[in-house]
């Protein structure tokens, strides 16, 4: 009986030993798929930024918010003719102003501040002629915007899709 036994858990051992999920614990686990694509440079982002920002037009809505209540929307558009930077996080964005009767191309003085790899414009009371100052934090992402902005008494929020003219 001895033997029997004795045979028996070696038996036992022996498939214990070679069973899967013994195997499955000596063995170390895969390491993870990675799918992360390589972060891009400045001077990329940058690049991306530039050629998001060069005869763009800015098609959107808008609305106000006064006392905590946001306006009905409305619509809006912005035309970028293009932006050069200056140096370290200034930029100057020139866009085409239509304001009231008038209409040219103004030099707007920016920051663009990096989130990650998506630039956001700030704008800080800047003067428009014949206009009010204005402030604003403007997000870029893909070819959509999104922000708030104020201009002296009033502010509110705007987004919309950016289109690049076609050459």
């Amino acid at each position: 009986m001895k033997t029997n036994t004795f045979s028996l858990l070696l038996l036992a051992t022996a498939l214990v030993a070679t069973s899967p999920l013994s195997r499955a614990q000596d063995t170390k686990p895969a390491a993870p798929a990675t799918t992360e694509k390589p972060k891009a440079t400045t001077e990329e982002l940058e690049a991306k930024f530039k050629a998001a920002m060069t005869k763009a037009t800015l098609s959107g809505r808008w609305c106000t918010i006064k006392d905590g209540q946001m306006s009905p929307e409305k619509d809006d558009k912005y035309v970028i003719t293009g932006v050069t930077k200056l140096g370290s996080d200034s930029w100057v964005i020139n866009a085409r102003i239509r304001y009231g009767q008038r209409d040219f191309v103004a030099p707007i003085p920016v920051q663009v501040k990096w989130a990650g790899d998506t630039p956001v414009i700030i704008v800080d009371n800047v003067g428009i002629p014949g206009g009010n100052t204005y402030s604003a934090r403007v997000m870029i992402y893909e070819k959509t915007y999104a922000g708030t902005w104020s201009g002296g008494d009033h502010g509110g929020l705007m987004n919309g899709l950016i289109t690049n003219e076609k050459e």
